[in-house]
């Protein structure tokens, strides 16, 4: 399973930052004729939901929590990315956390994300809801909008938060995060209002997904006349409850991922293969 963070707990599931290992396909590659159709239901809907989750990142090279280094292998994410954890070892917590913005922030937006974006601000009527922590739609977003304000237009949902933005602990501060020095409890960021202490805006174990995101994301998928799935299990609620959602206010689901998921009962469109080979065709 995944955090709502991102971080792995295993090498299997695709939601969240850490990406699943290997990318193989289980099933035969769409046809022309396949990709063809999925582009034209996606091309009549007015209103397109697309959900995503880490499988669209794995093209990226998004690391897995327990990769090549090993300098994490003796933690388990759950000890880490908890409010328990941070209120025990705030150092500790700021020091994983630096790892992988720095590690992470290296990671360019593949194709997937490209396509998505560009098609995002190519036309109106589409929303995308993110389980992602890792920045990448939103990097793809400002690549090819060219300045941050179009690119706007393009940005996600995030049901899980940024692992590049912080939020204070103890006032309403919220604003984007820089680079982090763990050297000590007096080195890592501190609030610039209050001097409280900060902390990674993400969602933790335990704690709630933010209302606002996930209402918005509820209402985008009951509205919306198509849904778009790309790379995820569909295992982690609420967010595979978005494409329930879809499904139950008449949108036709399409879902690419390069193995099988629980949310392929609801596909009217299955499409397998990575999300940078797929995604591409079907929205070009």
């Amino acid at each position: 399973m995944s955090a709502p963070d991102g971080s792995r707990t295993g090498p299997n599931t695709s939601d969240g930052s850490f990406a699943r290992s290997g990318s193989g396909t289980s099933a035969t590659a769409p046809t022309a004729a396949e990709i063809a159709a999925a582009r034209a239901a996606l091309a009549k809907a007015l209103r397109v939901v697309v959900l995503t989750g880490a499988g669209i990142s794995a093209e990226s090279g998004v690391p897995t929590f327990r990769g090549a280094g090993g300098l994490w292998q003796q933690f388990k994410p759950e000890e880490l990315a908890t409010p328990i954890a941070f209120g025990r070892d705030p150092r500790l917590v700021w020091e994983w956390y630096g790892w992988r913005r720095e590690t992470i922030g290296k990671c360019r937006p593949n194709a997937a994300h490209l396509a998505l974006a560009r098609w995002m601000l190519g036309r109106a009527g589409v929303t995308l809801v993110s389980q992602n922590v890792d920045d990448l739609h939103e990097r793809a977003a400002r690549e090819v909008a060219g300045d941050a304000e179009r690119a706007r237009r393009a940005a996600p949902i995030r049901l899980h938060g940024s692992l590049f933005h912080d939020r204070c602990t103890r006032c309403t501060h919220r604003a984007e995060g820089g680079a982090v020095d763990a050297t000590s409890l007096e080195t890592v960021p501190h609030c610039p209002e209050c001097g409280g202490l900060l902390r990674p805006d993400v969602v933790w174990f335990g704690e709630m997904l933010p209302v606002r995101a996930v209402e918005a994301a509820f209402s985008a998928a009951a509205e919306a006349e198509a849904c778009l799935v790309i790379g995820t299990t569909g295992a982690v609620y609420p967010a595979a409850g978005v494409a329930h959602a879809a499904k139950a206010g008449g949108a036709t689901v399409l879902i690419v991922d390069p193995g099988p998921t629980e949310l392929d009962a609801l596909a009217d469109f299955r499409l397998f293969g990575a999300a940078g080979d797929v995604v591409p065709q079907i929205l070009g």
